[in-house]
């Protein structure tokens, strides 16, 4: 199938065609690591005043997470010289010896029947001092997300940087079955927790957050015809806010989270249009004979950046928010689409296509410079994490979509996927707030 992905999403036929067995559990698998990555070593968190076996092992999380943002290596366990679970038990000089900068020690306490209190410390091995400690309390359904914190604690202490590991993703999943279905699904970023938002037995597509993370933007083809949802993730309340003749497609919020980018050829051909979410007011941003598609607003909600083929082929243009004349972004190679903007605006993430491979780019908005991030040959969806350190996407592998995600440098990846399956359209939810 040759890969025309604007086309291809703007009249469904990918989504369509897209369907896979997909029922396991995900699963994380580190596929390229980064050398110099900082030594680090996660103690076995002490459980022994636990009533019964404690449900979660809270230092395997959180050494999983560390591995996976490339800048960090947990050491493995079986390789710990020692077992400490508070700092005045440590002797650094055996953590010295085996080459950690770093060390995390900790231990859970019951506080009644199923609510616990969960204790850490970071300590500097070379300065011999703790650098954070932290005590929150825990409940069994949120274990998990308190280890997520606990590895954002221990990355932004440092690195400086805010961490995103306890963050969510959303994604579309294919399945094949008695009743063959897509499912819209919101998971932790490792993988764990994955929720149902949508099913249905028609194409599911181009899931997007509202910056607030307690809405999906998303097209539905249930009535055999795309039409665009928005959906509370709370109550799973949801409101069909375009559903005009023709295509709409493509939903992308702008950044106040007041006004939602979309394609729509209720008037033509497809092009780009706004709408402000709470009065439905549409605004045409282009107007082309040829096809406008994956509109992503810009960090500072000030213009849109989208895919067109105006050119011959497709790459990405940028338009300023109130309209005007688009102005064109890429030119390196014959193919450029599917754009995503970092959250301080310095880069956009497209697909890149060159001589029949299609892999994650990156164009460096100040410098001009665009650097290839994958080398498989059939990526597709790239999307920020909220910290901007980390791209989330989707490759197909054989005949199955696998999501995998890539530091910005192109220096470390990891696989997030399933045994069987087949998962598209990958979206990074924003941090929660403070």
């Amino acid at each position: 199938m040759q890969l025309t992905r604007p086309i291809i999403y703007l009249l469904a036929v990918f989504m369509l065609a897209m369907v896979q067995p997909a029922n396991a559990a995900l699963t994380i698998e580190i596929t390229q690591g980064v050398d110099g990555a900082l030594p680090i070593a996660v103690v076995p968190f002490d459980t022994s005043r636990v009533s019964g076996k404690f449900p979660v092992d809270l230092a395997e999380i959180i050494g999983s997470d560390l591995n996976r943002s490339g800048v960090l290596k947990a050491m493995a366990r079986g390789e710990l010289p020692a077992s400490p679970h508070y700092s005045k038990d440590v002797q650094y000089s055996r953590w010295r010896n085996v080459g950690q900068d770093y060390l995390v020690v900790g231990r859970v306490l019951e506080s009644s029947a199923g609510v616990y209190t969960i204790e850490f410390q970071l300590l500097d091995v070379l300065k011999q001092k703790q650098l954070v400690g932290r005590s929150m309390s825990a409940k069994k359904r949120n274990l998990r997300s308190r280890a997520h914190q606990i590895s954002d604690f221990i990355y932004e202490q440092i690195t400086g940087t805010r961490g995103a590991f306890n963050t969510r993703i959303a994604f579309v999943r294919a399945q094949k079955d008695a009743a063959r279905k897509y499912v819209l699904q919101v998971a932790d970023t490792d993988g764990f927790n994955a929720q149902n938002v949508l099913e249905s037995d028609e194409p599911i597509m181009s899931p997007s957050w509202s910056p607030d993370g307690k809405s999906l933007a998303y097209v539905s083809f249930e009535s055999s015809r795309p039409e665009i949802f928005i959906q509370q993730l709370a109550t799973a309340r949801r409101t069909k806010v375009s559903g005009f003749s023709g295509l709409n497609s493509a939903p992308s919020w702008s950044p106040d989270g007041k006004f939602l980018a979309l394609v729509l050829s209720k008037d033509g051909s497809p092009d780009i249009y706004t709408m402000n979410t709470a009065t439905k007011r549409l605004k045409r941003l282009t107007e082309h004979r040829s096809i406008d598609t994956e509109p992503v607003w810009s960090s500072d909600g000030r213009s849109i950046i989208f895919t067109s083929d105006r050119s011959g082929s497709p790459q990405l243009y940028e338009v300023s928010a109130e309209g005007g004349r688009p102005k064109r972004l890429t030119f390196e190679g014959n193919y450029n689409s599917a754009a995503n903007v970092s959250p301080d605006g310095r880069y956009i993430a497209m697909v890149h296509g060159d001589r029949g491979q299609y892999k994650i780019a990156q164009l460096d908005r100040e410098t001009g410079n665009l650097t290839v991030l994958t080398d498989a040959s059939l990526d597709e969806s790239p999307s920020f994490s909220p910290n901007g350190k980390m791209l989330l996407y989707a490759s197909t592998l054989g005949n199955n979509g696998l999501l995998f995600a890539v530091s910005i440098d192109g220096r470390a990846k990891h696989k997030l996927s399933d045994q069987d399956g087949d998962i598209r359209e990958p979206v990074w939810g924003p941090f929660e707030s403070k």
